[in-house]
């Protein structure tokens, strides 16, 4: 699978803008909390909150990934990867993958219930509200970060349950429960 680069990077802006404010500023959009898995030679995974879907038709999402961080060149080499988004009850294993003192490789699930994903082999979260499976289609410059989207290969989700938030700088989560569905 050929990755493209179909955007030019990305160019400072004349008027400078404090990074602490802006984290401030943007910290105000709670956002859902996720862990984007790898499989193969290099099992990887990472809580991340920028994920979002891109298309329905195809199917595509996207995850934003630091070029500095290690799941950077672990996506690239991998061609395809997961997501889990995580329910209100699994801040614990949000923090865990978040936190860089943790085990690197195979290591790193021994301590989180996880099974392989069937389509990509890349780690599922066992009681995740959702698993979406991704081929990679493109990568996009995004800055100081990359933008990695996905063609889904495969999907499953359960019940509705509230779901892990982060906003301000601290996770909480929904109240929204199967209650709001028609």
């Amino acid at each position: 699978m050929e990755v493209v680069r179909q955007s030019p990077p990305i160019q400072g802006t004349a008027a400078a803008v404090d990074p602490l404010a802006l984290r401030r500023a943007l910290g105000a959009f709670a956002t859902g909390v996720t862990v984007v898995t790898v499989g193969g030679a290099r099992p990887h995974g990472m809580t991340a909150n920028s994920f979002t879907s891109v298309s329905l038709d195809p199917p595509c999402i996207l995850v934003c990934v630091q070029r500095t961080a290690t799941m950077h060149g672990c996506l690239y080499d991998a061609g395809a990867f997961a997501v889990s988004v995580l329910g209100a009850n699994q801040e614990p294993v949000a923090r865990y993958f978040a936190s860089k003192s943790r085990p690197m490789g195979n290591a790193q699930f021994d301590t989180v219930g996880w099974y392989p994903g069937a389509h990509t082999g890349a780690p599922l979260i066992v009681g995740a509200l959702a698993h979406f499976e991704c081929e990679l289609r493109g990568t996009y410059d995004g800055g100081d970060h990359t933008i990695f989207l996905g063609r889904l290969l495969h999907l499953r989700h359960g019940p509705v349950r509230p779901a892990l938030l982060f906003v301000n700088g601290q996770f909480g989560s929904t109240s929204l429960g199967s209650e709001l569905l028609p």
